[in-house]
């Protein structure tokens, strides 16, 4: 998966892109997209709801581990493009036409990787070569530890040794053997190429040199770039954030989040854009985002939110057309395994299953999300039709809905339950029967929640999630925030490190993990994982995920797939998705892949002149 592009559950975006919701569920109003076809008319403008509380902050492609605004790859990608781009049309696969490699070798027991770069261009006229790729890579070497998208073991610090034979070819060398499709799918998808001759400068004012090829030199690039990348101001004047090699440049930036493509004239790529703009638009709220639908049609694309599916027949008489586009991804509810006051609560296995098995996800999906989730069974997505998903996770996951077994669980563990109120531990202690480690006589099972707010949808879920969990008295008390305000005061914890600036945190509900075409758990579930955020721990899980990473039998995966689904390093929930509206005479963008809905707007275009 992408290590840590975690993403707001306001109406179950797309795996990287914020305006879109993605449909996983089934509906008698709603398919795959229409297949609008005709004479594409050069020029016009497309305008995208963005989803609220989803507006990006940094426009540096290497993002400092230090935001965690998942959002920035928005902006970002369409100028500098990973490596790997997923998603090709309907087609969850590597996309051959806009990824920057035109072949990927493997030999030597699959840990030699020869890569060959396409003869392409900059914008400015230059050459992509083969020292732009080591110029990431330096920078990623001397700095990946504050990097975003660094799992711990991956990429870069799984390398032992980069030769570049040619201007065009790059060969790694691997401290093992990798499964391929793990290796391409979830480690160079998170890695672009920049322009060495560009951005290797330790100020504006300096001269570009070869400063990446030492320590403190790829240090001092990296710490001046960090910086140059959060000024807002300069996002659409800095001669850095000039020259791009992807199908579009950032044109305008608003600090609301409003911003604006253009397209790259200098597109070295078969599908150069035929729109003239596309416009990102920022909205507080989906209610705000539906009133302007229904207003007019000043949007041309838009998420719509669950509670308003039966809108679509409106929505059609006034020329849009809907959509639904499977979710890759998986929604949960995080426990702080270290937070000092809950933490010693939610350690022991049955107080998750408990607390699991008072989750009514078959009802949520049903009446909150109108059909449009996927199911929330386990640790992979069951609606996206990969060949992840095991027998288990298919039939409905290991906790079906169970108020009486929860119940049973907690009075089995020493808790007087007090349905409706709040239960107490009566037997204090670690042995069989008792409470457990750190629980104290008496001590209350309640905590507080912590989630993504501005969503109708998400309101209702925890609402529903709140009532359920006091049939066996787990008093939960709900605390919405915007989801930017969530990611800059929480981090990860663990029984090592949870300080109280970040680490105050009981439960927490940023919203999905968006996943790459390979759903494995890196980066999730493994001790130390970068979106491990309760500090879940555990030599199994870390053995049954390296399995899904240097092997490829599915067999392994399953095996990862189950027990994580069993062991609930997070409380599972339904991923809500939902339905995509667009103006009926805008072709190209559906029907789509789930990777690539909006990386992709280059292919759009509108049948009438607009």
């Amino acid at each position: 998966m992408s290590s840590t592009r975690r993403l707001t559950v306001a109406g179950a975006a797309l795996a990287l892109i914020s305006l879109l919701a993605a449909c996983a569920g089934s509906s008698p109003h709603v398919g795959s997209g229409s297949a609008t076809h005709g004479k594409p008319i050069r020029g016009g403008t497309v305008t995208v709801a963005e989803l609220p509380g989803s507006s990006p902050n940094d426009i540096f492609p290497l993002g400092p581990a230090t935001n965690e605004d998942g959002y920035n790859v928005n902006l970002t990608m369409g100028s500098w493009p990973s490596l790997v781009v997923e998603g090709d049309g309907a087609q969850s696969i590597v996309n051959p036409q806009e990824s920057l490699f035109s072949s990927l070798t493997w030999s030597d027991n699959d840990t030699v990787l020869t890569m060959v770069l396409k003869p392409w261009k900059w914008s400015d006229g230059v050459p992509i070569t083969s020292r732009d790729f080591t110029f990431v890579y330096n920078l990623l070497k001397a700095n990946y530890s504050d990097w975003i998208d660094y799992s711990a073991g991956g990429f870069p610090t799984d390398v032992t040794k980069v030769t570049t034979p040619n201007s065009s070819t790059v060969v790694l060398t691997l401290n093992r053997s990798y499964n391929p499709a793990y290796y391409v799918d979830n480690e160079l998808y998170d890695v672009p190429l920049l322009p060495q001759h560009v951005m290797d400068r330790e100020s504006l004012t300096g001269k570009v040199g070869n400063y990446d090829e030492t320590t403190a030199g790829a240090k001092a690039v990296w710490s001046f770039l960090q910086k140059q990348g959060a000024d807002e101001s300069t996002f659409t004047t800095s001669p850095l954030w000039k020259v791009v090699v992807g199908p579009w440049r950032i044109l305008t930036f608003d600090s609301d989040g409003y911003y604006v493509w253009t397209p790259n004239t200098a597109y070295s790529g078969q599908d150069k854009p035929i729109l003239s703009k596309v416009v990102f638009t920022p909205f507080t709220t989906d209610t705000a985002t539906m009133d302007t639908l229904r207003a007019n049609t000043s949007l041309t694309m838009a998420a719509l939110p669950l509670n308003d599916v039966k809108q679509i027949p409106a929505l059609e008489a006034e020329g849009y057309a809907a959509a639904s586009v499977a979710t890759p991804g998986v929604a949960e509810i995080v426990p702080n395994l270290y937070n000092s006051a809950t933490g010693p609560l939610v350690r022991p296995l049955y107080m998750r299953q408990a607390m699991e098995d008072l989750i009514d996800r078959p009802l949520i999906v049903s009446k909150i999300f109108a059909g449009y989730a996927d199911p929330g069974n386990g640790p992979v997505p069951v609606t996206y039709g990969q060949q992840w998903d095991s027998p288990l996770e298919k039939a409905g996951g290991p906790y079906p809905y169970d108020p009486a077994k929860a119940i049973a669980l907690l009075k089995a563990n020493g808790w007087k339950v007090a349905p409706g109120g709040e239960s107490t531990c009566q037997r204090a202690g670690s042995g069989s029967g008792d409470c457990g480690a750190g629980i104290t006589a008496g001590e209350g099972l309640g905590f507080t929640l912590i989630y993504s707010s501005g969503t109708t949808t998400t309101d209702e879920m925890n609402a529903d999630i709140q009532s359920t969990e006091e049939q066996a008295g787990i008093k939960i008390t709900l605390k919405p925030e915007p989801f930017n305000s969530i990611t800059a005061t929480t981090g990860p914890c663990n029984a090592s490190a949870h300080p109280a600036a970040t680490c105050g945190w009981q439960m927490l509900e940023y919203g999905y993990d968006p996943y790459s075409l390979d759903p494995s758990g890196a980066g999730l579930f493994n001790t130390g994982g970068i979106n491990n955020y309760g500090g879940y721990s555990s030599p199994e899980m870390n053995s049954l995920i390296n399995e899904t990473e240097y092997g490829s039998s599915q067999s392994a995966f399953y095996a990862y797939e189950n027990y994580a689904a069993d062991q609930l390093p997070f409380l599972w929930l339904p991923n809500p998705s939902g339905v995509i509206v667009y103006l009926k005479d805008l072709a190209g963008a559906f029907p789509a892949s789930p990777f690539a809905a909006t990386l992709n707007p280059e292919i759009w275009y509108y049948t009438k002149s607009k």
